[in-house]
């Protein structure tokens, strides 16, 4: 079992810029893909973005590409997101997770999740 722990939420006003970090431990993660995804108040559960563990190729929903970048670090099981030109409507609880495929955004096709991390953003 991977077990995936998020950091770096926070409260910021709109414009501001943070970076999450997903670190996995547990059953060593060295296949598949880690992801984003987010859940706002109310709303189900999408997919921000993901990148494949191996290769390092990542992709991303239209609605964070240009804003957000995901990236990792190999050596330490750790995938961070940089979040920049932040929106009141990025305002969610962000998840890390791990998936066996590639390109999915399915969260159904991700079998490990972390406890997430509240990002709110502030008009």
């Amino acid at each position: 079992q991977v077990v995936l722990v998020e950091s770096g939420g926070g409260l910021v006003q709109a414009g501001d810029s943070l970076r999450l970090s997903c670190v996995a431990s547990g059953r060593t993660f060295s296949s598949g893909s880690m992801g984003w995804f987010r859940q706002a108040p109310g709303k189900g559960r999408e997919f921000v973005a993901a990148i494949n563990w191996i290769v390092g190729t990542t992709y991303y929903a239209d609605f964070v590409k240009g804003r957000f970048t995901l990236s990792r670090d190999y050596a330490k099981n750790t995938v961070y997101l940089q979040m920049n030109s932040l929106k009141p409507e990025d305002t969610a609880v962000y998840y890390c997770a791990t998936s066996f495929r590639y390109g999915s955004h399915l969260p159904t096709d991700f079998t490990s999740w972390g406890q997430g991390t509240q990002v709110t953003v502030s008009s």
